[in-house]
């Protein structure tokens, strides 16, 4: 990603405290409402951006109105730089030992979300909308 696009969609794990924790913060970050956030588990979001079901419980994802996805770290880099309107995080995670290190972060938090603290997850909050 060379620079931040305008919009993006966020999609995330609903049944994660962690994650609904991150897209509370970045909704208040973004306040003038670029990000749209929605649960993995609402029905037709990972088929309506190519990707499957298993790919959104494995790790948060960013696409763009033009249609490119982004993964793990470099999503939720991009979606805090289109949140905030400048490419400053997106720069910063193209640096090789930046990179390496958020990625493997976010990896850790992925594969122990469900053990660490959050918000009540997005699904038990709204149960209408994750199926």
């Amino acid at each position: 990603m060379t620079k931040a696009p305008r919009r993006a969609t966020l999609i995330f794990d609903g049944r994660c405290g962690v994650c609904t924790r991150f897209v509370r913060v970045m909704k208040w970050l973004d306040r003038d409402q670029r990000v749209t956030a929605v649960p993995c588990q609402k029905p037709g979001v990972p088929a309506s951006v190519g990707l499957t079901a298993e790919a959104c419980r494995k790790a948060a994802w960013a696409v763009t109105p033009e249609g490119a996805r982004y993964r793990g770290a470099e999503a939720l880099n991009l979606v805090v730089a289109v949140a905030l309107g400048t490419n400053f995080p997106c720069a910063f995670y193209r640096l090789p030992l930046v990179r390496r290190v958020q990625d493997r972060v976010y990896d850790w938090i992925a594969v122990n979300r469900q053990r660490l603290p959050g918000d009540e997850p997005h699904c038990a909050q709204y149960p209408g909308e994750c199926a």
